[in-house]
């Protein structure tokens, strides 16, 4: 069973372009729908927090949009 390093990546997000293509919802307004604060979101945007897979989910119901199309992760270079 040799040593297994863990994958580190980088989680990146399209929640500013959906919302702009969304009527131009604020982060508030996101926030709301989804059950978080605007302060959640903002950080979620700003990639300074993951969000759980529940609320991943939640963000990518309200665009309508598959979850990939919100989130993406990539391994982190040198893996």
């Amino acid at each position: 069973m040799g040593d297994h390093v863990p994958l580190e990546g980088i989680i990146a997000n399209q929640m500013r372009t959906l919302r702009f293509h969304h009527s131009e919802m604020s982060q508030a307004e996101l926030g709301q729908r989804v059950g978080v604060t605007r302060q959640t979101i903002a950080s979620i945007e700003a990639g300074k927090y993951s969000p759980s897979l529940e609320i991943a989910f939640r963000i990518a119901h309200v665009f309508n949009v598959p979850l990939g199309d919100v989130f993406q992760w990539t391994v982190k270079s040198g893996e």
